[in-house]
């Protein structure tokens, strides 16, 4: 397999189960880093490319991913070390309740494409079982990591499936996280909506929320779309 190039750095993904998608990309230029974040979270990094994407954005110091997929692991380190922002980042092969037990830090963003996948269906793969599905990642053992890890002025950015919104809205505000940003994706004009980009903070606020359409037509894509990722994307 190919890597997949972008316009600052490239990605080796042959070993992961989780390819790069649309969701990753589009969280990555999505995700706000105006508030100037020292240190980044990005939890289940795959190939890293959230990490990356925000290593591209950024002057953040330290941007850490927790990764529990050997084969993962050792790609996204790969892929680290052979970036331009090599000593700004850093890989750990755990499980993210193992990764809470053993830090104690605070960070000023938190990112997470995490595993949507509830259906009762296995396959035969278990590294993509484990990438697909929210059994490997619960949506509230990442909840209950940013209790943990975000700070009092930090941010929490995620990608989910539109239809789990307003539930994990109401579950982060058990924790007194509020949504901020909301972006509701269509792949076009004529589909469904089918994710929600959402940017928490503990400073509840009118929430700014939009909509972005991907394409008009096959490979044609919107100005929107295009605007949004042009920094990454070689032919944007």
């Amino acid at each position: 397999m190919k890597p997949f190039k972008f316009k600052e750095f490239t990605v080796h993904q042959e070993r992961c189960a989780m390819k790069i998608g649309t969701d990753g990309v589009l969280l990555g230029a999505w995700t706000s880093v105006e508030h100037n974040p020292y240190n980044v979270l990005d939890i289940g990094s795959g190939t890293g490319i959230l990490s990356l994407m925000i290593a591209q954005r950024s002057h953040a110091d330290q941007i850490e991913a927790i990764e529990i997929d050997d084969d993962a692991f050792e790609q996204c380190v790969e892929n680290f070390e052979n970036s331009p922002w090599a000593d700004r980042l850093f890989c750990f092969h755990a499980s993210l309740l193992e990764y809470i037990e053993a830090v104690h830090e605070k960070f000023d963003l938190i990112i997470c494409n995490p595993p949507f996948y509830t259906e009762d269906y296995k396959t035969k793969d278990s590294a993509r079982d484990l990438a697909r599905f929210s059994d490997a990642m619960p949506l509230e053992h990442i909840i209950f990591a940013v209790i943990n890890f975000l700070s009092e002025k930090g941010k929490f950015s995620i990608v989910l499936p539109y239809k789990d919104e307003q539930k994990y809205i109401e579950e982060a505000s058990l924790i007194d996280l509020f949504p901020n940003r909301i972006l509701r994706v269509r792949g076009n004009e004529k589909s469904d909506i089918k994710r929600s980009l959402i940017e928490f903070s503990y400073s509840e606020s009118p929430i700014k929320i939009s909509e972005l359409i991907i394409e008009t037509e096959r490979h044609h894509y919107t100005e929107d779309y295009i605007n949004l990722t042009k920094d990454f994307y070689l032919k944007m």
